[in-house]
């Protein structure tokens, strides 16, 4: 089975910053991965050409073995760090909204979500608290059956008794041909759910391994590990 994702010699230059550098990785299917570094790392910058929304300086991006596009847009469910929905909408606008736009839209599955969650089905976005308007953002996201889900930050915003059932939304959302890569600080809240992780610093990756072998090989966790490479 090929390859669900390629970075090949991929660079990204702002100015005299080199954010993304020479970036070579295979991101497989049927895995969920975190994307671990300290703040200024890369991480956002690498998500961004993942989606299309930079343009690489060199190197290349493959998506399902096509450079970011129309066709790897619809395949792509991407959570951004920050809200991006308009307040004046209800959440029921929204989720028609989402109909139109993505054909992989499971409306069902978005409204037992937001059931289970408690969030009223038309509610106006202005209504809700950051936190809850998160919850949504993400449940929208969550709701499309893609190939690739990506997730920047996707537990920073919400109350921790939340954590787990957005974290078990996670892992039963998707099928054995996708996989989530999934970017966040909050690594021990969501260490249990990963498959791999990358470490990245400088704009470059440090190591890309499963989490398994993090626990055999340095008897630590990956929380634990990423303290003593980064020196947190």
């Amino acid at each position: 089975m090929e390859a669900l994702a390629e970075l090949r010699g991929l660079t990204k230059v702002f100015g005299s910053t080199l954010a993304v550098n020479n970036m070579n990785l295979t991101i497989p299917r049927g895995k969920i991965i975190g994307l671990l570094g300290p703040n200024g790392s890369g991480k956002t910058t690498l998500i961004k050409m993942l989606n299309g929304l930079l343009i690489p300086t060199a190197g290349t991006v493959l998506i399902n073995g096509q450079e970011p596009g129309v066709a790897t847009k619809a395949r792509v469910a991407y959570l951004p760090e920050r809200t991006y929905l308009q307040n004046s909408m209800k959440v029921c606008d929204i989720m028609d909204f989402f109909c139109d736009f993505y054909e992989d839209f499971d409306r069902e599955r978005a409204f037992t979500m937001l059931s289970n969650l408690a969030i009223p089905f038309t509610a106006p976005l202005k209504t809700l608290s950051k936190g809850t308007k998160e919850k949504v953002q993400l449940i929208l996201v969550m709701s499309r059956r893609a190939d690739l889900y990506i997730l920047d930050e996707p537990i920073a915003g919400v109350d921790p008794a939340a954590r787990d059932y957005i974290l078990r939304t996670i892992i039963t959302n998707y099928n054995e041909n996708s996989s989530i890569l999934l970017s966040t600080h909050l690594i021990t809240d969501i260490e249990n759910i990963l498959d791999e992780v990358i470490l990245v610093r400088n704009g470059q990756i440090l190591a890309h391994m499963e989490v398994d072998q993090i626990r055999t090989e340095y008897g630590q966790s990956v929380d634990a590990y990423f303290r003593r490479v980064f020196a947190c």
